[in-house]
């Protein structure tokens, strides 16, 4: 009996070769032939790939000083990120005591994504040790994909000015597939994306967001201590947690060891 992948509606198709019929057998040849996926690393991008807040927060207090709306306070707003644009002004608004619903914020969203891509990377960067994981991770035979609540183009255009978007197979946004995370299925279809294997596949983030998916999609996670959440990592019950980059390769190789080789 051999197993199938369908990214389709992420769940694993069964297919059997019958009893002894010659396309049967040539199904279990052909899959016996099959290379095994690359382990996939997939992250999360604001909070634990770049460090978006400043471009991300200036916009929104730009974008509430032309409404006559007070800014809202760095660490307070950093707090906000990490569920789309959408949700970051309407978290700001009822930070306010102002309604977060309706056609006004439709109006804010619009002008806010605009104004953004505007700015997206001229105070975002990569976090500190990133590129050097990434090296490593790749030279042990790891592939790359993104996973994020972002708009795909604003992830893709961000990526690209930091010159970090070649590193990853697939960068798969909230539109992506038609669904957000925590849903489980975006990450599943996004390893799929990547040509991986939820099998070797593991996760890494910096919310509760991306806890969560992990964990309902069955994929090992690993925080970071360094994004933007409200609550502790630790708390929220991640597979490992680190605190720098230079962690990374440990705790994945801990994690989905098996499908890689230090010395590959």
């Amino acid at each position: 009996m051999l197993a199938r992948f369908d990214p389709e509606d992420a769940r694993v198709v069964v297919i059997r070769p019958g009893d002894g019929s010659s396309a049967g057998a040539e199904n279990e040849v052909a899959a016996m032939h099959q290379p095994t996926p690359a382990p996939t690393v997939v992250f999360d991008l604001d909070g634990t790939l770049v460090d978006t807040a400043p471009d991300l927060i200036d916009t929104l207090n730009a974008l509430f000083a032309r409404e006559g709306i007070s800014p809202v306070p760095f660490e307070e707003a950093r707090r906000f990120i990490g569920g789309g644009a959408r949700l970051l002004i309407e978290r700001g608004l009822s930070a306010h005591g102002l309604p977060s619903k309706g056609a006004d914020v439709d109006r804010l969203y619009a002008d806010y994504v605009e104004a953004y891509a505007a700015r997206i990377s001229q105070l975002s960067r990569p976090f500190p040790g990133l590129e050097s994981a990434l090296d490593r991770l790749a030279a042990a035979g790891c592939r790359f994909a993104v996973c994020t609540n972002k708009l795909e183009y604003l992830s893709v255009k961000l990526l690209n000015e930091l010159a970090l978007a070649p590193r990853f197979s697939v960068i798969c946004g909230q539109d992506t597939f038609g669904v957000m995370k925590p849903d489980p299925r975006v990450l599943l279809r996004t390893i799929a994306a990547a040509g991986g294997s939820p099998a070797s596949a593991v996760m890494v983030g910096d919310s509760g967001t991306d806890i969560a998916t992990a964990k309902s999609a069955g994929i090992p996670v690993v925080a970071v201590d360094f994004g933007y959440t409200d609550v502790p990592v630790t708390a929220l019950d991640p597979d490992r947690v680190i605190g720098s980059y230079d962690a990374l390769f440990d705790a994945v190789h801990e994690l989905i060891g098996a499908s890689f080789s230090a010395d590959r």
